[in-house]
């Protein structure tokens, strides 16, 4: 494994330490975000997906209700 290669690695797992650590102070200053391709903007759902989700939303409700 050449020196580059190494450093790159090294660099990935700093990376990954910051954001676990984030994590667990509770994001208070907003550092450490993911950076995705929407720019900000929340992606629209299809109707049928709205759906989808409510009821597989519902049926957990209702095991975990069922369970407790």
């Amino acid at each position: 494994m050449d020196t580059e290669a190494i450093i790159r690695e090294l660099e990935a797992e700093r990376t990954r330490l910051d954001q676990a650590i984030t994590a667990l102070r509770g994001n208070k200053r907003g550092v450490g975000r993911p950076t995705g391709s929407t720019n900000g903007r929340k992606r629209m759902l299809s109707t049928a997906a709205r759906k989808r989700i409510s009821e597989g939303m519902k049926k957990r409700w209702a095991a975990r209700k069922r369970s407790a």
